[in-house]
């Protein structure tokens, strides 16, 4: 071989190990979930004396949306007297009509409602938590994104497990009200599943760190402050917090039978968005809190889980580079000879691959009687999450790099049926330059296809077209619904995906 082609595989073959090693890491959560079955919370009796509750609804421009959780948060079970809420909106819209009347309206009948406006957006919404926090008379702290419909029995589910005094944090799990909407909204339920069912499920179960994930959820708020509060130097303040409470000894509880339903994007480029906040914000809290962690007096179990937590999304950065080398190292393996392709590469693509497909197969199968109609979305699951790559790295280096950008919340438009139209709303997210290399990625892994097949390399054929859907697909649909004015086009041009 040539220099330039031991470098290349070089490369290629360490991008793989690590994938793998990430993808190894899959089975093992499965593995924790599965070993720890009997460790899951049970309904405890309730709390005697009930204690003073706050509800904190961050807003930020939801006019869609905003009355429809004031209306949903205002009609949970719990004494009036014991209950207070805090509709804490930074917004610059219509929303600021819109929820301002709607606390005039319920004050009116009686409930303990607050609109609180701040005279500029610091600390996004962490700030707006903070804010609030310093104003709030309860003793603990419910948080509600905007797009969520809390259930009645919200905090008669989980307040109970307050009665122990180390508890910091109780976690809902997030429904879908909109999850059969288009092909988009079906992937992102199955994806929500799985960090829900089975990270915090592992986790929680095998005694790990998990974060709470900024809504439906409950705060003990002497575990806020005990922690730091609200710090604001990450675009994830509730991974931020979550660590920092667990690493000054609070406890947290996941109840995976308390359902808290929300809408989930409809539109690829919010999808994005929110993915690119996620990511950028979880190395931001690595960069901070890990080396904390990994000198902390924690067991090696719990430092090695928040590793492969907080450093996951490094796999979007050595995707792309994989996405890159792919044809190339195919090429040279080609010509090396057929065994040494199928002794190593294929074995490591089907590690770093077929875990997905494992750890999203259990987590349907935990919690849907139609578990096995719903796997046929697992290899367009796969496909969508290697498209979001140039996404995501673009935040991965963001974060590295000290980046300045805002909090860009992700934009809800009342999705709750088939028959609901987000085309022609405000909140449209704009396209750059990264749908174009989204395509340009797919038309090279169609080119790659189209030369494994004329070669007869088989065998790699399935994990091509993996990548080749995928770039091509969120490509694709991020331009059509970019510049979509008509519903009927707009179905016409995407089908199912919408």
């Amino acid at each position: 071989m040539t220099p330039a082609e031991t470098l290349t595989l070089a490369a290629y073959f360490f991008v793989l190990i690590i994938l793998a090693v990430y993808g190894w890491h899959r089975y093992y959560l499965v593995y924790l979930y599965m070993r720890n079955r009997d460790k899951d919370p049970r309904p405890v009796a309730p709390l005697d004396p009930l204690p003073v509750v706050t509800i904190q609804l961050p807003l930020y421009n939801e006019m869609y949306v905003a009355d429809r959780l004031i209306d949903a948060v205002c009609g949970i079970d719990y004494p009036r007297e014991l209950l207070e809420i805090q509709v804490l909106d930074d917004s610059t819209d219509e929303t600021r009509t819109i929820a301002e009347s709607a606390v005039r309206r319920l004050a009116a009948e009686g409930f303990d409602i607050r609109y609180i406006q701040r005279a500029d957006r610091t600390g996004y919404k962490a700030g707006a938590l903070e804010a609030g926090l310093k104003v709030a008379r309860g003793e603990f702290v419910g948080i509600f994104d905007a797009d969520f419909i809390p259930r009645p029995d919200f905090l008669t589910q989980l307040m109970p497990h307050f009665a122990e005094p180390k508890v910091a944090m109780v976690q809902a799990r997030w429904g879908h009200i909109n999850q059969d909407y288009s092909l988009l909204t079906k992937i992102q339920s199955i994806l929500l599943d799985g960090h829900f069912v089975l990270e915090h499920g592992g986790r929680h179960r095998a005694g790990r760190f998990f974060n709470f994930n900024g809504t439906a959820g409950i705060w003990r708020r002497a575990a806020i402050e005990d922690a730091g509060g609200w710090q604001h130097d990450t675009l994830t303040e509730d991974l931020d917090l979550s660590y920092r409470a667990q690493l000054r000894g609070w406890q947290f509880v996941f109840r995976p039978d308390v359902i808290a339903p929300a809408e989930v994007p409809v539109e690829m480029n919010a999808f994005k968005s929110q993915q690119h906040r996620w990511a950028k914000g979880s190395i931001q809290t690595c960069r901070k809190l890990l080396p904390r962690i990994l000198a902390a007096d924690v067991p090696l179990g719990v430092k090695a889980e928040a590793f492969f937590h907080l450093t996951a999304n490094f796999n979007y950065p050595l995707m792309c580079v994989l996405s890159v080398l792919m044809f190339p190292a195919m090429r040279i393996r080609y010509n090396m000879g057929w065994y040494e392709m199928l002794l190593i590469d294929v074995p490591l693509f089907f590690a770093a691959t077929f875990s997905v497909c494992n750890f999203y197969m259990v987590c349907q199968r935990e919690i849907h009687h139609d578990w096995r109609a719903r796997t046929r979305y697992l290899p367009f699951l796969m496909s969508i999450g290697i498209g979001l790559c140039i996404n995501n790295t673009k935040a991965v280096f963001e974060a590295l790099f000290n980046k300045h950008t805002e909090f860009n919340r992700t934009p809800k438009y009342r999705i709750e049926g088939d028959g609901d139209e987000w085309v022609g709303k405000k909140y449209r997210q704009s396209v750059q330059i990264q749908p174009l290399i989204e395509l340009a990625l797919g038309l090279y892994f169609t080119w790659t296809v189209f030369y494994a097949l004329a070669s007869q390399i088989y065998a790699t054929v399935p994990f091509l077209v993996l990548f080749q859907i995928g770039f091509l697909y969120t490509g694709l649909v991020s331009l059509v619904q970019q510049y979509a004015e008509d519903p009927v086009v707009l179905k016409t041009q995407v089908a199912s995906g919408k």
